[in-house]
């Protein structure tokens, strides 16, 4: 039985595309450095004709601007506001005005028909950042070919590293640079960050994601 849970476990890795997560970057296993920025949004919607159009152009202004690809991630997860509720009944019980209490009340039994007939969405946005080292992983396989003692590999595997996420964070801030120009707020995800975020999106039911909403409480590094 352990063999075969073993078995499951290795088999289950090998599906997934990254290797390692480290100094806030994700490494995949073809040598592709990435970075996670979350980002907040804007309704469209609300804008004026000229606003409407203000951010249609800086948008493509800001994608014309860059020199590489990226990825934009969009996540919807249905919202458990059971611990809002709680929080609510609590202040209720606490409540010593008979009027804001019977207040709560109604607004506690309007969320909880809310939440019957619709489900409450939230939608969590990212941009992919993607820096390709396939020639400097090709450049360690040679050095392992030629038997090179193992100080010396994990001294060039750490320079390579280093160099490569020199020009990720190059990258990174350009984009968040370009975000930030269209009144978007941005901020890195750090490596906890990524870890809970890639394993919410294998486990839907794990937890919530980042909520965007929070991105002036990130502390953001260069």
């Amino acid at each position: 039985m352990a063999t075969k849970t073993k078995n499951s476990a290795t088999s289950t890795q090998n599906l997934l595309a990254f290797q390692e997560i480290k100094g806030d970057t994700l490494v995949l296993k073809n040598g592709t450095y990435l970075s996670v920025v979350a980002v907040s949004s804007t309704n469209f919607a609300l804008k004026n004709q000229d606003e409407q159009n203000g951010l249609i152009y800086g948008y493509q202004n800001f994608l014309n601007s860059l020199d590489f690809e990226i990825q934009i991630l969009m996540q919807s997860r249905v919202m458990d506001v059971g611990s809002y509720l709680d929080q609510l009944r609590k202040m209720m019980e606490q409540q010593t005005n008979e009027l804001l209490r019977v207040q709560t009340s109604e607004y506690i039994e309007f969320i909880g028909k809310l939440i019957d007939n619709a489900s409450i969405m939230s939608k969590t946005f990212y941009v992919i950042v993607p820096y390709g080292a396939a020639a400097g992983s090709s450049k360690t396989g040679g050095i392992l070919g030629k038997k090179a003692d193992a100080d010396k590999v994990t001294v060039d595997a750490n320079q390579q590293f280093q160099d490569n996420k020199v020009k990720l964070d190059q990258r990174t801030q350009t984009v968040m640079t370009g975000l930030n120009s269209l009144g978007l707020r941005s901020a890195q995800l750090k490596t906890e960050e990524i870890i809970e975020l890639l394993y919410n999106s294998y486990n839907f039911g794990a937890g919530q994601m980042l909520d965007a909403s929070k991105l002036n409480d990130i502390n953001i590094q260069s």
